[in-house]
C-alpha cells in the first residue's frame, strides 16, 4: 500500500491516520509534506473543534523512513526540516489535538506526539528519541517541546541515549496523560475528544495560546470574552441543568 495520511471527520472531531503499516507506520517525505497542508485544512473546517492523530494497525509511528534520510537538502526539503514543518504545524493547530499512540511512538512520531496538545497510550507502548543513534542533531524546537513536556532530565536520558521507555515512566515524567489497558485506546480518545468538542471552543482557544507562553493578545482575548455570548450561556446552561450551546467560533476572532 503507498505510505499517506488518511483523516476522517465525525462528531466534531478530526482523525488524522498514519498509514504506513509495512514499514510501522514511519512517515516518508512526502507524508511529512502532506501535514501542514491537511492541518490547514481541518483547521479552516468550522466543524472541527478537536483533532486526533494516531497510526494504522498496532504502531503509532516508528520515527521517519531511514531510506529518506539521504535525501537532497536543497530548498529546504530536508527530512528534517519537512519534520519541523509538520511538527510546528500540528503545535499551532488551533483547536485541541490528542495523539493516541499504540506501539512504537519513536523519533518523528515522538515529535508528533510531543507537538500535540495531549497524549494517551496503550499499556505497553513504547516511546523514544533516537538522533544519537544517527548521528542526527536533534532540532532545537523539538529539544524545548521535550524539556518543557517531561523536565530537562528526562529529555537528557531520552536524547543521550536513544534508549526506549514504557508507558510507566511515560506517564510518570509526564510525556503521557493517561494510559489505557490494551483494548480500550480507542473508546477512551473518542469519549474524551467528544467532551472537548462540547466545551467552550473560546475557553480552548486562549489557554491554548497562553499555555504556550504567548502574552502579545491578552488584550485580544479579554475583547473576545467580553464580545462572546459565550459565558452568559454556560451559567444559563448550568442553571437550566442543560448542556450549554456555545457558539463563539475561531473565525469570529480572526484566526
Amino acid at each position: 500500500m503507498e505510505p499517506k495520511l488518511t483523516h476522517t471527520v465525525a462528531g466534531g472531531v478530526a482523525t488524522v491516520v498514519i498509514d504506513h503499516p509495512a514499514k510501522r507506520n514511519a512517515m516518508t517525505a512526502a507524508m511529512w509534506r502532506a501535514l501542514p497542508p491537511l492541518l490547514a485544512e481541518l483547521a479552516a473546517d468550522p466543524v472541527v473543534r478537536a483533532l486526533v492523530l494516531t497510526g494504522a494497525g498496532e504502531t503509532f509511528c516508528a520515527g521517519a523512513d531511514i531510506t529518506s534520510l539521504g535525501g537532497s537538502a536543497e530548498g529546504g526539503d530536508a527530512p528534517q526540516r519537512l519534520a519541523v514543518l509538520a511538527e510546528e504545524a500540528l503545535a499551532a493547530f488551533p483547536r485541541p489535538t490528542l495523539a493516541a499512540v499504540r506501539g512504537y511512538c519513536v523519533g518523528g512520531g515522538a515529535q508528533l506526539a510531543a507537538a500535540c496538545d495531549l497524549r494517551f497510550a496503550e499499556e505497553g507502548s513504547r516511546f523514544g528519541v533516537t538522533p544519537a543513534k544517527l548521528g542526527i542533531v536533534y532540532p532545537a524546537s523539538s529539544t524545548a517541546r521535550l524539556v518543557a513536556l517531561t523536565g530537562p532530565a528526562t529529555a537528557k536520558y531520552l536524547l543521550f541515549s536513544g534508549e526506549l521507555i514504557g508507558t510507566g515512566r511515560a506517564l510518570r515524567c509526564g510525556l503521557v496523560d493517561e494510559v489505557l489497558p490494551a483494548g480500550e485506546l480507542d473508546a477512551r480518545a473518542a469519549a474524551f475528544t467528544a467532551v472537548l468538542a462540547a466545551r467552550s471552543p473560546l475557553t480552548q482557544a486562549a489557554a491554548k495560546e497562553f499555555a504556550a507562553g504567548r502574552t502579545d493578545r491578552i488584550t485580544h482575548w479579554e475583547d473576545e470574552a467580553r464580545r462572546s455570548q459565550d459565558a452568559a450561556e454556560g451559567v444559563a446552561a448550568f442553571l437550566e441543568r442543560r448542556a450549554p450551546r456555545f457558539t463563539w467560533t475561531p473565525a469570529s476572532a480572526g484566526e
